[in-house]
């Protein structure tokens, strides 16, 4: 397994290395396909608390990546964090193989969707509240208004890669994002996942 530590406004230190490198058995241990794992630590400067430390793990392996982060007062205590997370992940693609071979079997997410997330107790989203266009009422909770403040978007492009809404709610687990955008195989269309409260998903579709 290749490993990678890169930082941003800090130096790492050979004790840092060290710390890092004898916990890296233990992603082996949970995924023995791992092609390489990446650490990037950075360091943030908050006038309000202080120095912060980020570190972000990346696992990538045939078809996968795994992705965890945590921030801390510092960066072992912060890769801590971030490999307790990775490590859980790592779990849930073993776990998920198991299905595959047949050891064990939940209901899939796609056979949830089928029947309209009725086990999960989920509701349509309401496209007016998703897009914002939804206006009464608006003052009851409304929040303070901070004016008007720059906006900024950020762009990021993928490669298409078709995949069952299970396989979707898989990805974006992995990868540690609320929500996944995918092109659904039953469909044909682009799709997202998202996560609600507690264990429950949705799937947004476009017509």
């Amino acid at each position: 397994m290749e490993i990678n530590i890169s930082a941003r406004n800090l130096t790492v230190s050979d004790r840092f290395r060290e710390y890092v490198l004898e916990r890296a058995h233990k992603v082996e241990q949970l995924a023995n396909r791992t092609q390489s794992l990446s650490i990037k630590v950075t360091r943030h400067e908050h006038k309000s608390s202080g120095m912060e430390d980020q570190v972000e793990l990346t696992v990538v392996e045939p078809g996968h990546v795994i992705r965890a982060e945590a921030h801390a007062a510092d960066k072992f205590a912060a890769f801590d964090v971030a490999l307790g997370k990775l490590s859980e992940r790592l779990r849930r693609l073993s776990d998920r193989n198991k299905v595959h071979r047949g050891q064990h079997r939940q209901h899939s997410a796609s056979e949830l969707t089928a029947s309209n997330f009725a086990e999960l107790d989920l509701q349509p989203v309401d496209s007016d509240v998703l897009l914002g266009t939804r206006h009464e009422d608006a003052g009851a909770d409304a929040g303070p208004d901070f004016g008007e403040s720059p906006v900024v978007i950020r762009r990021k492009e993928f490669e298409t890669k078709p995949m069952s809404v299970d396989d979707a709610l898989y990805q974006m687990e992995l990868v540690g994002h609320p929500f996944f955008l995918f092109l659904d195989t039953e469909t044909g269309k682009p799709s997202v996942v998202y996560s609600r409260k507690g264990w429950n998903y949705g799937v947004i579709t476009l017509a």
